[in-house]
C-alpha cells in the first residue's frame, strides 16, 4: 500500500476492526513464513484490492498500455453489480480498496456509485485520476462519495511541459478539478479525500520540482509526491524520459554505460500476499505491473475470490516468486521497495 501522511494514518486506522486486524496478521505472518521457507503459504485474506473501473483513458502518455491502446484483452467498464458482489465477499476482511489500474475512472459512470458502496462497508478507498473530469458535480459528488485519498497525476506546472507527457491533456483543466476538490471539501466541512499531487517525475519535467511544491501549496492540496516513471525500453530510452537526476529514477547505469533497474529483485514479493488486482472483467492478475492481465489467477465469473486466492494458479505463482523473481516477466522492471518522494 502507498505511504501515509500522519492526518491520512489516522483516517486509515479509524477503519480498523478486530478482525481485519487479525487477518492482517496473519497474511503477514504467513508471507515472512513464505520468505523463511522458500515455500508458498497463505493464511488470511487480502488486506488490499486494486479494482480496475475501467481501461479506457482519454489521455496518451506514451509509456501506458491504455493511453496507447496497446492491450491484447479487451477494453470495457466494470459493472457495479460485479464490484458489490466482490465487496460483499471480502468487506469484512479488507481494509483498503484501490479504484485504479489501468484507464481513468471517472469515465466509468458507475464510478462515484462504486466508491460510495465501499465507504458505507467502511473501507478506506483510493483512486488516481487525471483530473480532466472534475467538474463543478462531480467534485462536489466526489467529497459526499466518502473516497478517502484522491491523487491527482499532474506531471509538469506549464502547458507546454505537461504535454510532453500527459499528451492530449490540458493542464488548466487539471488545476480546475484540484480547486473544486479543494473547495467542495470546505463547503462540507469534509475532512476527506486526502488529496495530493503526484508528479511523475520525467526527464522533460524534472526542472520543474521546486515549482509543482509552490503550485500545490497555492491551490491547497494536502501534499506532493514524486514518483519514478516506468520505462519498457528502459536500455535505449527511446521517447528520451530518464530523469538526470539520479534520485528520481527506477534505474542506474552499469560499468559498460547501460541502463539496469536498481531493484535488485529478491526473490520474494510483499504484493502477492497482501494485493491482487481486479481488471474490469473480473479476472484476478498477480499485481499492477501486469498490465495486459497475462498472468491471469483466476477468473470471478466462473469462481469466488476467496476459491482463486487460494487455488492452484495463485499457489504457483508465490512459488515461481519465491523460487526466481527475476525470471518472471513482469517482475524485470518492477519498482516495489524502490522510494516514492513526499514534500
Amino acid at each position: 500500500m502507498p505511504a501515509f501522511n500522519r492526518n491520512d494514518t489516522i483516517n486509515l486506522f479509524s477503519k480498523l476492526t478486530l478482525r481485519r486486524l487479525w487477518n492482517g496478521g496473519k497474511v503477514l505472518s504467513s508471507y515472512y513464513l513464505s520468505k523463511w521457507t522458500k515455500k508458498p503459504v497463505q493464511w488470511g485474506f487480502p488486506i488490499s484490492v486494486s479494482f480496475e473501473p475501467t481501461t479506457s483513458c482519454n489521455l496518451r502518455c506514451p509509456e501506458c498500455p491504455s493511453g496507447l491502446r496497446a492491450f491484447t484483452r479487451p477494453t470495457g467498464m466494470m459493472e457495479k453489480k460485479l464490484f458489490s458482489d466482490m465487496v460483499d465477499q471480502l468487506s469484512k476482511d479488507l481494509l483498503y480498496l484501490i479504484f485504479y489500474f489501468q484507464g481513468e475512472p471517472y469515465l466509468n459512470p458507475d464510478f462515484l456509485d462504486m466508491v460510495k458502496y465501499a465507504s458505507q462497508k467502511k473501507i478506506y478507498t483510493a483512486t488516481s485520476t487525471n483530473a480532466h473530469y472534475l467538474n463543478d458535480s462531480n467534485a462536489r459528488r466526489t467529497v459526499e462519495s466518502g473516497l478517502d485519498r484522491l491523487i491527482i497525476s499532474i506531471d509538469g506546472t506549464t502547458q507546454e511541459v505537461y504535454q510532453q507527457y500527459r499528451v492530449g491533456g490540458n493542464l488548466e483543466k487539471v488545476l480546475e478539478g484540484a480547486k473544486n476538490i479543494i473547495k467542495w471539501k470546505k463547503e462540507l466541512k469534509s475532512k476527506t479525500p486526502f488529496v495530493f499531487f503526484q508528479f511523475l517525475v520525467v526527464k522533460p519535467n524534472e526542472h520543474q520540482v521546486e515549482d509543482i511544491k509552490k503550485l500545490a501549496k497555492e491551490i491547497g492540496v494536502d501534499e506532493v509526491r514524486f514518483k519514478t516513471a516506468q520505462v519498457y525500453d528502459y536500455k535505449n530510452d527511446p521517447n528520451q524520459l530518464i530523469p538526470v537526476n539520479k534520485k528520481f529514477s527506477r534505474y542506474k547505469k552499469d560499468k559498460s554505460g547501460e541502463y539496469e533497474i536498481k531493484n535488485d529483485l529478491d526473490n520474494h514479493c510483499w504484493r502477492l500476499w497482501h494485493s491482487p488486482v481486479i481488471t474490469w472483467d473480473g479476472l484476478v492478475v498477480p499485481c499492477c505491473f501486469d498490465k495486459d492481465a497475462q498472468h491471469q489467477l483466476g477468473d470471478l465469473k466462473g469462481k469466488s475470490f476467496k476459491e482463486i486466492w487460494s487455488d492452484k494458479e495463485y499457489v504457483r505463482f508465490r512459488s515461481n516468486i519465491l523460487q526466481g523473481r527475476k525470471n518472471i516477466d513482469i517482475c524485470s522492471n518492477c519498482s516495489e521497495g524502490t522510494k516514492v518522494w513526499s514534500e
